[in-house]
């Protein structure tokens, strides 16, 4: 029995203790707010949320066990199992509609059950970008305006794909991903200019030819929610109805009369901070704020930690991830920004992006144990050395 406390010990003091632990606080409340929404669903969400995050828990352990170098010697097997997933995606893939003309063809059907290629590819990205620009700097042409244009190049094939297979939100958290990993490695503040430009010239032509009518609508709502409020504004309207509802304490857990009734369309998945706020308050939306902001803040501490350039790439990757997932989820439940298919992370309902995000803490936690002042150094430079 004292071996097994001691390992255990052992193992806390190799890793971050205060990341294993609030992830655990986050499945645990994710789980809680899953259940209260599946005792009114023909759909059991709580299991299928739970055997994700056991399954994201197992590769978390064993990627924080690899050390994550290997990952950058591996990227292209990497990059062309996501590129080939999201191309299958694409072609084989399962249409979902929704109000409005959406129409999102965005997953895969995998021994009857459907997974979501995008929120893989975003882990696979992460590894294959961080590799990129870590061999840009090594090389110091991260000034160099062509290779530049390489990077944005590797980044409009899953936008691309993506944007083809309807699943815009996707697109935006890559475009955001690669923002942060860029802005973090010393990509010129010229270039970003350059490109927001870019973006403020294009905008007509996207409003006319990119952009779906649905995708206007919701943007153009977004000012005036009550004239559509039996239309495209009645998710976000009846959203914070649903929050407000919940005042300070909420109506208790398994108590929300709205969620009951399931007012408040895809209350388990984009919208489960309405559930949240309705069953326990304004408390219980900053219990779920709290902990990301926890997680947030302690990935962008440990990419400053990193042992090397290549490590904090890949934790920055994560850090914009689970920022901007937040932020834009966030913002459209509080009316702030246009509804646009972006889960909360760890909270929302959805196998597929729980799971790759706790791949996604196990890289992390693999660079935290191979830190600056920590014990451990990389492995390929011990085989370096021999």
């Amino acid at each position: 029995m004292l071996k097994i406390f001691c390992s255990i010990r052992d193992y806390f003091k190799k890793y971050d203790s205060i990341f294993w632990l609030t992830s655990l606080v986050i499945s645990i409340y994710c789980l809680l707010l899953i259940w209260s929404v599946s005792r009114c669903s023909v759909i059991n969400f709580f299991r299928t949320q739970l055997i994700a995050i056991l399954f994201g828990y197992i590769g978390a352990v064993i990627l924080g066990e690899i050390d994550y170098h290997f990952l950058s010697k591996y990227w292209q097997i990497t990059s062309i199992i996501c590129i080939v997933l999201l191309l299958t995606t694409l072609l084989f893939g399962i249409s979902i509609e929704g109000a409005a003309g959406v129409n999102a063809k965005a997953w895969l059907r995998v021994f009857n059950m459907t997974f979501q290629p995008s929120e893989l590819a975003k882990i696979g990205f992460i590894i294959t970008f961080a590799t990129h620009l870590d061999r840009l700097k090594k090389k110091e042409l991260l000034k160099s305006f062509f290779h530049i244009l390489l990077l944005v190049a590797h980044l409009l094939v899953p936008v691309g794909i993506c944007h083809l297979q309807g699943d815009d939100g996707a697109s935006i958290i890559f475009v955001c991903i690669f923002l942060v990993m860029c802005f973090m490695a010393g990509v010129e503040i010229r270039y970003f200019l350059i490109l927001f430009g870019c973006v403020i010239a294009l905008f007509p032509f996207a409003w006319k030819f990119i952009f779906s009518e649905y995708q206007k609508k919701r943007i153009i709502a977004l000012f005036d929610l009550e004239k559509y409020a039996l239309d495209i504004g009645f998710q976000q309207i009846q959203g914070k109805v649903s929050i407000g509802s919940g005042k300070i304490f909420g109506h208790g857990l398994f108590n929300g009369p709205r969620v009951n009734y399931s007012i408040v369309p895809v209350q388990e998945s984009d919208f489960i901070l309405s559930v949240a706020g309705e069953e326990l308050g304004f408390l219980g939306c900053i219990l779920v704020i709290l902990p990301l902001l926890i997680l947030i803040l302690r990935s962008f501490k440990i990419a400053t930690k990193s042992y090397d350039d290549f490590g904090s790439y890949l934790v920055f990757g994560f850090f914009g991830l689970i920022l901007f997932q937040s932020v834009f989820n966030i913002g459209m439940c509080l009316s702030i920004l246009p509804v646009m298919g972006v889960t909360l992370p760890f909270f929302s309902s959805g196998g597929s992006s729980a799971a790759c995000l706790y791949f996604g803490l196990g890289i992390v936690q693999s660079v935290f144990s191979r830190r600056k002042d920590g014990d451990l150094i990389p492995i390929i430079d011990e085989i370096e050395e021999l």
